[in-house]
This record gives structure tokens, sequence and C-alpha cells, in this order.
């Protein structure tokens, strides 16, 4: 599974915007969308070598030849474990002449634990995710066509079942625009779920959840019961069966699907290597065999001690 992960991972390149879904301090968000959107940046590359250091505490830090890297906000840029620091640091170290900041998901979703630019702390993240229970996508079926019917049933009834069961919870699925009525019992199931995790594994658990519009998928694919290839397909149900009906614009169906399957990907693996154990951390990257940096340009060691500067 997170071999799968990885792997699509580093097949992506399009499409990762910051985590900042805040309903409430609209002023605040559209300012932290202006400091924190990539969606088009790019900027003349101006290091050669990556490295990875240990700082004080413990935490990792990130040296763009002799540069400590600094996040938008202006705060040292540093991770709590070796192999959140290799993920980023290779983001860093495969990037060409210009530097495609909307292909580096990794370092956006770091950035947004650090800055936190719109000031939430956990149980405000966990009823923000909740949210998404309320409206969850497969949580909405349609009444016809009859072909959609059965693929949402086919597709979607098997996730819920699993979900229920996992969490011993009732859900329910509707044809009624208002959707299904969440029992509260359930909702403080997944709240006391959600509170389980540490604040930078929530922060990519909530950016998963937006790319998907739902919780249920989000659990699933990050129980690993769900691939990332079959979390979005059944996240893009309605649309699959629509294209495959009426066709499409494939260049835009394309890149639409790489960007989703880029982000989650992207999501899904920051709210593993922000849980586990520092153990499990190297052993994951060892396992999935990571990218460290493979150009011939770099000239310092991707992980170093002491780092002089």
């Amino acid at each position: 599974m997170l071999r799968n992960v990885l792997r699509l991972y580093n097949s992506q390149t399009v499409g990762c915007c910051p985590l900042i879904t805040s309903q409430t301090q609209t002023r605040r968000l559209l300012e932290c969308r202006r400091t924190y959107s990539s969606a088009t940046s790019e900027r003349k590359k101006f290091y050669q070598d990556v490295s990875i250091s240990q700082g004080e505490g413990g935490v990792f830090e990130i040296n763009l030849d002799r540069r400590k890297l600094k996040t938008p906000g202006g705060k040292l840029f540093t991770v709590p474990n070796e192999a959140l620091a290799t993920a980023v640091a290779t983001e860093w170290d495969v990037q060409r002449d210009t530097l495609k900041f909307y292909t580096m998901h990794m370092t956006t979703l770091c950035n947004t634990a650090l800055d936190n630019p719109t000031q939430r702390n956990k149980d405000q993240m966990i009823e923000a995710s909740l949210k998404y229970l309320e409206t969850d996508t497969i949580c909405y079926r349609v009444e016809e066509p009859p072909g959609l019917v059965q693929l949402q049933k086919n597709e979607w009834d098997p996730v819920m079942d699993w979900i229920e069961k996992r969490y011993n919870v009732v859900i329910g699925s509707s044809s009624n625009i208002m959707g299904p009525t969440i029992p509260e019992e359930t909702k403080d199931t997944f709240r006391q779920h959600l509170a389980s995790y540490n604040f930078w594994a929530l922060t990519g658990l909530e950016y998963v959840i937006t790319q998907l519009k739902s919780v249920i998928l989000s659990f699933g694919l990050i129980d690993q019961h769900l691939t990332v290839e079959k979390a979005v397909q059944l996240s893009r149900l309605e649309e699959e069966f629509q294209i495959h009906h009426w066709g499409n614009v494939e260049w835009a169906h394309e890149y639409d699907l790489q960007e989703l399957r880029s982000r989650t990907v992207a999501g899904t693996l920051f709210v593993h290597l922000s849980s586990e154990s520092a153990t499990m951390k190297r052993k994951l990257l060892q396992d999935l065999e990571f990218p460290l940096p493979r150009k011939p340009t770099i000239k310092t060691p991707l992980l170093s001690k002491h780092s002089h500067h």
C-alpha cells in the first residue's frame, strides 16, 4: 500500500495548493492565499546543493547551499523527523533550472503546519474536517440514470459497510438533497479518532479530506483499506460515469485527474511520515526506495548532523 503511495507521489508533477480551509476568517484567508498560493508560481533556481542538518531539540532543517530554508511566514523551516526532511529535501533537489513550487507538495504542507496561517488549534481543525462528513461524497446518491445508481451501489456501498464496521458507527446514505442525518454518536467517534493525530498529521489528513471531499474515503485511504487510485476513482465516480457516456476534453480530464492524485498522494504520505515512529519512518523510506537526491550537481550529503554556515 505505502509503496504504491510513494510510487504515485514520485510520479506526479502537477498542482498542490496549501491547506487553508477556515470559513470564519475571510480576511485572513485571503491574505494567506496571497502568501501561500503556488498554483502558477515559478522562480529561477538559486542554489546548487541540498542537505539536511539536525538542529536544536532534535528537529531537522533543510539547507540550500549554506542558506537555511525558511517558511513564507519567515520562520526557520524545521520538521520533526528525518524521513519528512528527506522527502522535502528531495523535492528541492529534483528541481531543475526553474523552481516549480506547485510540484512541491510536501514543502507546502510543512509550511502550512509551521506557519499555521489561519491560526487554528487542533479542535478547530477537527471540527473543520468533520463538517465534510455532512456532505460526504459517497453519502449522496442519485435516483437516475439506473446505470449510475447501480454503479454507486456497487462501488460505494462496500466502503460504507467497511467504515461502519471498522468504527462501529452508523452513517448511511441518501438521495435527498439534504443528505443523510449523521448521528451525534458517529461524529463523537470520529472526533475522538481525529484527536489521536498530532497537529502535523491532522494538517495532512484534513488536506486529503478536502481533496476527496470525503471523510469516509480519506479514512479508508489512511487506514490502508483503499489505494490512492481507488480512493480518487471513487471520489470522481459520477464524473467518470458522465465522461464514459458523453466524452471529455482529454487534456483537461487527464490534468484534473493527475492533479487530484498528486494532492491526495502528498497528503497521505504526509500523514504517515508525521505519524509513524522514527524507526518506522526510516524503514518506510528504505522499503519504498524513496529517491534520494540523484542529480550529479549534489555535492554535499543529504543528511549531515552538523552543517557549517
